[in-house]
């Protein structure tokens, strides 16, 4: 496989493992991934529709977190706790922990 083959073979990888998943009953998705760029290796449109494909991927699990990040009605206290948990983490500090009687 040529560099930029092998790039997009990982980034597509890469993507389903992270938005599909790697669980047992989903590694048939894994396994189709691997068993095409096995068959094409050198077929350019395939590995511009693979790098174009995982680019979706990604692009679709961004625009779900942007919705959900914009929906007013859900309560997001934990999600903010752990964002602004990692903000702290990330200069060395952490949150203080809140007392709950």
């Amino acid at each position: 496989m040529s560099s930029e083959v092998a790039r997009v073979y990982r980034d597509i990888l890469k993507a389903v493992v992270k938005h599909v998943g790697k669980e047992d009953h989903k590694s048939h998705f894994i396994d189709f991934v691997k068993h095409e760029f096995r068959k094409n290796t050198n077929s350019l449109e395939k590995t511009n529709l693979a790098r174009n494909y995982a680019y979706l991927l990604n692009s679709i699990h961004s625009h779900k977190e942007l919705l959900f990040s914009y929906n007013i009605a859900v309560d997001r206290t934990e999600e903010m706790k752990r964002v602004l948990g990692k903000s702290a983490a990330s200069v060395g500090l952490r949150l203080p922990e809140v007392y709950q009687p």
